[in-house]
């Protein structure tokens, strides 16, 4: 990769590179080595750079649009259960800048996209799984609640951006009062379920390749700064209905029963009996999906970043495939069908 090249007026990144100016010292830090590591869906950008013992990572967080604080909070929450995130090596939280180690310049969505042979893909995913209920031991008692008036607010990002907006369509009565009580369901049963640490996006594009022994065990965790206190099975939801990757049935449902023996062995707060287990995460995913239909929406919509769309339909996928299974979800198959205009003849979707 080729040394950053700023744009004229960035001032963020003058000002990022100011902040650096007095840690190039102690950190034996090569400011000239900077370069772009990554963007995310937020106003957050990630920078590389050469240090004394190897890379380092530079986050740059504006304010008033993010807080580090709660990356600092978590970071030390996750640390304290042994899960590989970054060494924090500095901050500025006024000015949003941080110093963090680097994990390695590939995630697993990378990783999976240039190719994995099967059994290092199998071996990879299991240390996720290991490294998921490690994280969940973590002391979540400062976090703030996923509680049902939390969840209830993210489902409105589906009518709003994917139905009005992105389908341009309007529900009839009977239409809405049937996703709210879609909603009213499965946030009730979400909020049944055990509480843990929940990451939020515990999936492929957030689990780095660790490939160096600087980099720590496999998976490298990161942008986990949105984690609060919730429904044990969303993030193995996230991870198992990834929605960068597809991952057909029979693999889903190897991962999900790994997960529960782990998970039952470790002593978390899960179902005991696999059949409530399963069912509960699928819930948990088809709340997590209808939500990422009307993020990725709105992420096209109102902030322009249109590639998003392309990972719509692998998320509908995975709402059709929970969907089809209850038929009290199957209203909402019905309505999926008529905003998606797909034909539906004789009971059969086309």
């Amino acid at each position: 990769m080729t040394a950053f090249s700023h744009t004229p007026g960035d001032a963020r990144l003058q000002a990022l590179k100011h902040w650096l100016q007095p840690l190039a010292a102690p950190f034996s830090l090569s400011l000239d080595t900077l370069t772009p590591a990554s963007a995310d869906a937020s106003f957050r950008r990630y920078f590389r750079l050469q240090g004394n013992a190897g890379t380092v990572i530079a986050m740059d967080a504006p304010p008033p649009q993010e807080d580090c604080r709660p990356f600092i909070q978590v970071t030390q929450l996750l640390a304290n259960t042994g899960a590989n995130v970054p060494k924090l090596l500095a901050h500025d939280t006024d000015q949003g800048f941080l110093l963090l180690s680097d994990l390695g310049p590939q995630t697993y969505y990378q990783a999976i996209q240039s190719g994995l042979d099967d059994t290092t893909l199998q071996a990879r995913y299991r240390e996720a799984l290991a490294a998921l209920v490690q994280l969940q031991h973590a002391d979540h008692s400062s976090l703030p609640a996923y509680n049902a008036e939390r969840l209830m607010t993210e489902l409105q990002v589906f009518p709003e951006w994917f139905i009005d907006v992105h389908s341009k369509a309007t529900l009839t009565d009977k239409e809405s009062e049937m996703l709210q009580r879609v909603f009213n369901l499965l946030v009730e049963d979400n909020c049944r379920q055990g509480t843990v640490l929940v990451h939020r996006d515990f999936h492929s594009p957030n689990l780095m390749l660790c490939t160096e022994p600087a980099h720590g065990p496999n998976p490298g965790i990161i942008d986990y700064q949105d984690a609060l206190a919730g429904p044990i099975t969303y993030d193995i939801a996230s991870l198992v209905m990834d929605a960068r990757t597809t991952w057909e049935e029979p693999q889903q449902l190897d991962w999900a029963i790994r997960y529960w023996e782990m998970a039952r062995r470790a002593g978390l707060p899960i179902a005991p009996d696999f059949a409530d287990f399963h069912r509960a995460y699928e819930w948990m995913s088809l709340q997590r999906n209808l939500r990422i239909m009307g993020v990725f929406a709105r992420l096209s919509h109102r902030d322009g970043k249109h590639h998003y769309l392309n990972h719509m339909p692998r998320v509908s996928g995975y709402i059709r495939q929970v969907a089809s299974r209850y038929g009290v979800f199957i209203p909402l198959l019905r309505l999926l069908d008529r905003l998606e205009n797909r034909q539906v003849i004789e009971g059969y979707t086309f």
